[in-house]
């Protein structure tokens, strides 16, 4: 079996090797552990017997085991056998459903990003969306497993989200309904396409096919641009992480050589230092990252590396901020698996961005980022239990990012919403936009 360390959020994952998760018993430590099993065994045994209805075993020690690794941070939690499936099915690279990152909060299923080109995307349901019901069933009482699975079915099948929008003050009040048909949804699949003479590619995810993607995007935009290729412009925007190996991977097709991203876990044995081998696919060409509230976890690993190395100019807004890495564990033959929090991950200057996030070069925002209230816009820092960063000071963002002008287009000339970060990217890349000091400003010529 192939090993995984998954950095992301959402509902995608990686997984490795089953490896021992109670130590063999010794010293007074492991005699109060067995002593807090023996109350454990107690519960359970009372709730079997006298709860109002018969209640199946397996759903109890589901339940338990749920709760124990869910306590512990925001992205540890527990997968029964059919979500641990799924998962590996997921980081294979497609699926049925409708294509959404989901969350659970409050109760409800949040939506952190649609997948580009997915029937959530073309039906226009947004990042901050809240799914209150599916097909007319309330989410409140689900897990989020359970959430998703309802989600998913055959392709071509039809299934009807009640949408709640908060973060919009346009949009109404009141919950709607949104009824999407089902497809084949590639999961985290790399898209590109020329913007004259510059190379746009667009990386929404890590699975097992990123790297490739991204190899792929520069061979073919090489060949179709020709040789007076100006640069590429690199989308992490919304995007929510995934495998570490292929976010390494992507750094060491744009580096040539050097620290990639170090993991450090509980034990100083646990550490681990990833190095890129040098094979810039883009012969040295400027590269501009685009990082938005949305971009985390494994594409801050990129973002950071490249920005370390200064490689790449980084551009938008301020990163989700989750440096953490999670580790997958089968349990049992035929079992489920936990999806545990193993070790926190710092950039090659050797900073944590956990719980603070990538700094862009060049502070771009889209429109009203810093107006949309922080419950529909959250960070690392704003999840309830979230794992605490190291004691370095933290970095502050740019208070002023560059923002679209009043004359700004509703939609550019492709008929697609304006995209004022991707212009600004462009024009950089172009000599339009000249850096004051990198971090700090930005002047257009």
């Amino acid at each position: 079996m192939k090993k995984y360390a998954f950095v992301g959020i959402g509902a995608i994952a990686g997984f490795i090797t089953a490896v021992g998760i109670l130590p063999a018993a010794h010293g007074a430590n492991d005699m109060s552990a067995y002593r807090q099993l023996d109350l454990f065994s107690d519960a359970f045994e009372r709730v079997r017997a006298n709860y109002v209805r018969p209640v199946d075993d397996s759903e109890l020690i589901n339940a338990a085991i749920e709760g124990m690794v869910s306590n512990l941070d925001p992205h540890s939690s527990y997968m029964d056998a059919k979500a641990f499936a799924d998962m590996q099915i997921q980081t294979k690279g497609e699926f049925g459903g409708v294509g959404i990152e989901v969350t659970m909060e409050n109760g409800l299923v949040k939506v952190v990003s649609p997948i580009d080109n997915t029937p959530a995307a073309k039906a226009g349901i947004k990042a901050g969306d809240y799914i209150a019901a599916i097909n007319g069933g309330s989410v409140q009482g689900l897990n989020l497993n359970e959430a998703i699975d309802k989600m998913r079915g055959p392709a071509g099948s039809k299934i009807t989200l009640t949408i709640l929008r908060t973060a919009d003050k346009t949009a109404p009040k009141k919950p709607f309904d949104v009824t999407l048909v089902r497809a084949v949804v590639a999961v985290d699949e790399v898209r590109w396409h020329r913007e004259g003479d510059i190379g746009y590619i667009r990386m929404p995810g890590f699975n097992e096919n990123t790297a490739s993607g991204l190899e792929n995007a520069v061979r073919d935009l090489k060949k179709q641009i020709g040789p007076g290729i100006r640069g590429y412009v690199l989308d992490l925007r919304n995007n929510p992480g995934g495998l570490l190996d292929q976010a390494v991977q992507v750094s060491d097709d744009l580096l040539t050589g050097g620290e990639v991203v170090s993991t450090r876990g509980r034990h100083p044995e646990d550490t681990q230092r990833y190095d890129a081998h040098g094979g810039d696919i883009t012969d040295g060409k400027p590269v501009v990252v685009l990082v938005n509230g949305g971009t985390a976890s494994a594409s801050e690993i990129v973002a950071g590396a490249l920005q370390d190395h200064h490689r790449a100019i980084i551009m938008g807004m301020t990163s989700f901020g989750k440096g953490s890495v999670q580790t997958i564990i089968p349990l049992g033959e035929g079992g489920g698996a936990l999806r545990l929090t193993t070790a926190r991950y710092y950039t090659p200057s050797g900073h944590s961005i956990q719980a603070q996030g990538i700094i862009p070069d060049v502070a771009v925002a889209e429109g009203n980022e810093e107006d949309i209230p922080k419950i529909a816009r959250p960070s690392e820092a704003d999840l309830p239990g979230h794992l605490a960063g190291d004691n370095a000071p933290p970095r502050k963002p740019n208070p002023n990012p560059l923002r679209p002008p009043a004359t700004a287009p509703k939609n550019g000339a492709d008929g697609k919403p304006y995209d004022f970060q991707l212009v600004t990217a462009l024009n950089y890349l172009h000599g339009k936009i000249a850096l004051n000091n990198p971090n700090q400003s930005a002047a257009a010529n």
